[in-house]
């Protein structure tokens, strides 16, 4: 009895005592968390650093601190969980981007987007997964890989990495790079995902013709049904508080609601095992077109910044992580006996990721030039080398499908995994610091500013149909007071009537005609659709779900004033 005592004593001061360490290493990264944020703050002027740099930067220096002081043995505080990757960090930044993105501008380039994005993808990872498959032969103790591995290989460096894009182009200053490359790296995500995760169900050392049918067929139903999900929680949500109207009662419950439901969309899919970014994604544009125009105003604001700190604080947390793990002494042993190996690795994929990449955007730019008649809609020469140096940066999701094939739970001691590991790592910081410390000049050097930024972003803005327009809009508000400084008056509104009718109608008009035939659907494809899109969109969804103009006035609610 009394050894059986002292074993559960003993045993509850092991938990203590591991309790007290994880307390501790928490502690540690949140303060590391407040570091990077601060300076990150005080370099944002810099025009060669940006918040990646700075965190992945200050995770370095912390993990030759943690070598030095505990004479090697580790060089992270935590360790690296792909699933806590995929369920807790990724979905804020993925529904974020789709909760602000600028629905109209989205979908008015959706055809030169979805170009980059799904076809895009598609050709690079072609090239990446055959191309490592010849390459890897010439090279010593990669023989371990089967035809799957490299299809994988090919999935993993398919991801762009958005977030760091982001922080490098400023959307006045370059508003086509900004839209095309944003646009893309959120579809390019979901692509390289759903491709990664299609892999793992087909056994594809031997391929035939059959298999690979039932692999597009996967893929396509997976796409389908991944964004069917996410329109239907949004949609679902849009009319939970457009019926019930919390607001009335609780803004904390509105707020409340809006969050759990963002991430419920994310985990039944992955409960289904469908894709979650796609989901959260489509899910994050259909909240901001309908749920965001039900609630108050103060539950606005809340919700608008909430979801833009998630996702901020998500994308330090990866980068400064990926800055401490590139220093892992376990994986670095592993690949000590062949460091030829591992550099001639990462030299071939890093090549590959460059060829791939300029595959696709040339001849998919001039592609998409064929279908635009404006000069000043074209994607210019210039404008293409940006868009392919911009996208070669590789990050976070990179990082976690290669977890996710090659680790378990972070550690690797099969010589083999840690060659990929490694090799993932060192591409994800030579891309993140090089290119993104080249990108922001290289922009100023091929696309000089020519005139003041202020009148540049009043005159692109003042164009509804110029593709020059930022895909994302900070302040909502903004068009409306462009609007006011264009001299353009915004007609009386009818019962539940959208702004943005009234206006076609005064567009109407003054000349501006709409497409009328399916040889004018044919030519002017983004700009019609968006037009029949809004006429059902107006007629059918927004008198059942709500939005704007359609924001129902119970008495006692909150006064609130509509955003246009």
């Amino acid at each position: 009895m009394g050894f059986s005592l002292g074993s559960v004593l003993m045993s509850l001061g092991m938990r203590s005592e591991a309790d007290q360490v994880s307390v501790e290493a928490i502690t540690l990264f949140v303060g590391l968390l407040c570091t990077c944020i601060i300076i990150g703050h005080l370099l944002e002027k810099n025009k060669w650093i940006n918040e990646s740099i700075t965190a992945l930067t200050i995770g370095l220096c912390t993990g030759i601190v943690l070598l030095l002081t505990t004479e090697g043995r580790r060089s992270h505080i935590l360790v690296f969980n792909e699933e806590l990757f995929f369920i807790y960090v990724l979905p804020p930044i993925i529904f974020n981007a789709g909760f602000q993105v600028k629905k109209k501008q989205f979908f008015r380039n959706f055809m030169t987007i979805t170009l980059f994005g799904v076809v895009g993808t598609l050709i690079s990872f072609f090239i990446i997964s055959l191309g490592s498959a010849q390459l890897f032969k010439m090279l010593n103790d990669v023989g371990f890989l089967e035809m799957g591995d490299y299809f994988a290989l090919g999935a993993i460096f398919s991801a762009t990495d958005s977030v760091c894009t982001l922080q490098v182009l400023n959307q006045d200053e370059t508003p086509l790079l900004y839209s095309l490359v944003f646009g893309e790296g959120v579809v390019n995500d979901a692509t390289s995902v759903v491709l990664f995760n299609t892999l793992q169900r087909f056994d594809l050392s031997h391929t035939t013709s059959g298999i690979a049918t039932q692999f597009a067929g996967s893929l396509c139903s997976l796409f389908f049904t991944s964004t069917l999900l996410g329109v239907a929680v949004g949609l679902l949500s849009a009319y939970i508080i457009k019926k019930l109207y919390f607001g009335r009662h609780s803004t904390d419950r509105e707020v409340a609601l809006m969050i759990l439901m963002a991430y419920l969309s994310y985990m039944m899919a992955e409960l289904f095992s469908l894709s979650g970014i796609l989901t959260v994604f489509f899910c994050g544009i259909v909240m901001s077109h309908y749920t965001w125009h039900n609630v108050t105003e103060n539950s606005r604001v809340t919700t608008k910044h909430a979801f833009a700190t998630m996702s901020f604080i998500s994308e330090i947390f990866i980068f400064l992580y990926v800055g401490m793990d590139a220093l892992d002494i376990e994986k670095w042993s592993a690949v000590s006996k062949s460091p030829g190996t591992s550099i001639g690795v990462s030299t071939i994929l890093l090549g590959l990721i460059v060829l791939g990449r300029a595959a696709f955007v040339f001849p998919l730019s001039f592609i998409s030039n064929l279908t635009r008649k404006s000069p000043d809609d074209k994607i210019g020469f210039k404008q293409q080398v940006t868009i392919w140096w911009a996208g070669l940066m590789r990050g976070a999701v990179s990082m976690a499908l290669a977890y996710n094939k090659f680790a378990s739970s972070g550690h690797t001691q099969i010589r083999g995994n840690a060659i990929m590991i490694t090799s993932t790592i060192s591409i994800v910081l030579f891309c993140t610091v090089v290119f993104g410390l080249v990108t922001k000049p290289l922009i100023r050097f091929l696309l000089p500013l020519r005139k003041p930024l202020s009148s540049m972003v009043e005159s692109e803005l003042s164009s509804p149909k110029s593709l020059m327009l930022p895909l994302l809009q900070n302040s909502q508000d903004r068009e409306v007071a462009m609007n006011g400084q264009n001299g353009t008056t915004l007609p009386l509104l009818q019962n539940g009537q959208d702004p943005e009718v009234a206006m076609n109608g005064q567009n109407g008009q003054n000349g501006t005609t709409r497409p009328r035939s399916l040889c004018m659907l044919l030519t002017t494809p983004a700009y019609s659709v968006h037009y029949y899109w809004r006429k059902f969109d107006n007629a059918f969804m927004r008198p059942v779900f709500g939005g704007r103009g359609f924001v129902q006035r119970i008495p006692g609610s909150p006064t609130e004033t509509v955003v246009s």
